[in-house]
């Protein structure tokens, strides 16, 4: 069934409801100690790390979306499921991580959030919800309907000009990339070149967060390189940034710049073609140049 757009409002609704409700409750356990345990994933840890909260946290959320499963003839991919490969039958699924960042959670620092989002078969999302239980902020986009920040239409400053601070949003596992310091070097020369004064790297939060600021704290940029081996994130870490940037018309795509695979019919992993969020075309366009000259 082809969803209208007054089907997508009610269905973004009900995706609020469920990320408040879960961050909730994370919120409610993110002062007390946690059992952590680790799970099967890519090779970084921030992708083996799973709490109980993860699990509860989704339970909460399948729990408010259930009757638009049901109504609407929806599909399901969750991080805390196995994937039952419902999303390639249905024209759309709800694409759900109950808490990204599980790492910075557990470390009690900021960085996690509730991401939900409904993708169509064909891989474009169409609603995006993004819940920071620690700062109460709400991210959300409709396709067609734009950007919401705390339920006011949202339209942040994306320009370069009069910036002094860029921000690097990354991963940890970045580290490890081996021309690090000189990736960081050439991108101090290029940022001068603007008139930056300062760069920031931000390596704490996790994927959903990471983009969001990218945003909320721009000028900046958080991308993923390409690999042969699984990982790079999955779905679910980017299927509701995705719609959000989509809607304020910035760049969120596969490292190369083509469209995100966000159904991907051999993975859920986002490896092949690896990620690039940025404020503008500008900042998409000098990483990949910088990525290019070093490798």
């Amino acid at each position: 069934m082809q969803l209208t757009s007054t089907d997508l409002k009610t269905l973004c609704e009900t995706a609020i409801e469920a990320a408040k409700k879960a961050g909730s409750l994370i919120s409610e356990f993110s002062t007390k100690d946690v059992a952590v345990n680790n799970k099967e994933a890519a090779d970084s840890l921030a992708s083996q790390v799973v709490t109980e909260v993860d699990v509860k946290a989704q339970n909460t959320i399948l729990e408010v979306l259930a009757s638009s499963i049901s109504k609407y003839d929806l599909a399901l991919l969750t991080e805390e499921s196995v994937d039952d490969k419902s999303r390639f039958e249905k024209d759309y699924f709800w694409c759900i991580d109950p808490m990204d960042g599980t790492l910075a959670f557990t470390e009690k620092t900021p960085g996690y959030a509730v991401s939900i989002a409904l993708v169509s078969k064909s891989g474009e999302p169409v609603i995006g919800v993004v819940f920071d239980p620690l700062t109460q902020n709400l991210y959300y986009a409709v396709k067609g309907q734009g950007a919401f920040k705390n339920h006011k239409s949202w339209q942040p400053d994306l320009e370069l000009k009069g910036k002094r601070t860029f921000t690097l949003h990354m991963d940890r596992t970045f580290l490890r990339y081996e021309p690090f310091d000189e990736f960081i070097f050439a991108l101090e020369e290029k940022l001068q070149e603007l008139n930056f004064k300062e760069l920031k790297i931000q390596k704490k939060a996790g994927a959903v967060l990471n983009a969001i600021w990218t945003l909320d704290q721009a000028p900046g940029c958080y991308f993923k390189l390409p690999k042969p081996t699984p990982g790079g994130g999955s779905l679910w870490d980017f299927a509701a940034t995705a719609c959000i940037f989509n809607e304020i018309g910035a760049p969120a795509t596969s490292f190369e710049g083509t469209p995100l695979d966000l159904n991907r019919s051999d993975s859920t992993f986002m490896n092949h073609r690896g990620v690039l969020y940025a404020g503008n075309k500008e900042i998409a366009d000098t990483i990949r140049s910088i990525v290019k000259a070093i490798n």
